[in-house]
């Protein structure tokens, strides 16, 4: 990953705030991306303190506009872009479709669905030469679950979407995968615990994954190593997925 640029949408926390920290690690230059500027730009004068190569912008990925600002912002600033992670998702409100928030339910699909979308749609004339584009997904895609319609329905959607791009460009050299975490110790697990609905919410916090778990399994997935599963969903409940990335 040594030069290389990524840009992670979700920057601020969990996912997306570990993601930031291992690409740079490895030497890559970070765009991390988040509606809370503050929060980007916390994390990346972080990453510059210590030797690395981050910088920040400000995006709601449900905004066309915004996101199309956000890739010229990273290829203005370095140059580039080789890693597109979709990291931004949303889950709330959890309720049931009898007397559910239209509006709020209508927010989770243009940020889960339609952020991945623009994502893709912009960063894909910046990668002629090759690219990687990485989709956070959920096993929910597969799963119905009690008061996450939303969620459920906008997972279904980018699994199938990156299968779609992933037989449009495989053979113009974009490598498109979707990463299904499982469940992760982040602000979204706490909410889902206060929620009390569905057997998600009655896990104990100890079967939760760490951040920095899918934050490797996202470097790995850029490897060669994670050609096999090109245009398909790369579990993280999986013993032989863990045992490639190193985690056990």
């Amino acid at each position: 990953m040594k030069n290389k640029t990524v840009l992670i949408t979700g920057a601020s926390r969990g996912i997306g705030a570990a993601a930031a920290r291992e690409f740079a690690s490895l030497g890559a230059n970070v765009m991390l991306a988040a509606r809370t500027e503050a929060a980007i730009k916390e994390i990346a004068d972080e990453i510059n303190l210590s030797g690395g190569k981050a910088a920040a912008v400000a995006c709601d990925v449900s905004d066309h506009a915004q996101v199309k600002a956000m890739v010229a912002a990273c290829v203005s600033t370095f140059g580039g872009l080789d890693v597109l992670i979709n990291n931004a998702g949303a889950l709330e409100p959890i309720e049931h479709l009898n007397g559910s928030d239209v509006d709020a339910w209508v927010k989770v699909i243009d940020i889960n669905v339609n952020g991945v979308y623009y994502g893709i749609r912009e960063a894909l004339p910046h990668m002629k030469k090759g690219g990687t584009i990485l989709t956070i997904g959920s096993g929910a895609a597969t799963n119905a679950l009690e008061a996450w319609s939303a969620y459920c329905a906008s997972k279904a959607a980018v699994h199938h979407l990156n299968k779609c791009l992933d037989k449009e460009e495989r053979e113009n050299g974009i490598r498109a995968l979707v990463l299904s975490p499982g469940t992760v110790a982040t602000e979204m697990q706490m909410a889902i615990k206060d929620s009390g609905i569905n057997p998600v919410s009655q896990l104990d916090w100890s079967v939760h994954i760490p951040a920095e778990w899918p934050a490797k399994t996202l470097a790995w997935m850029c490897t060669a190593d994670a050609d096999d599963w090109l245009g398909e969903t790369v579990s993280l409940r999986d013993d032989v997925i863990r045992k490639r990335v190193g985690l056990i």
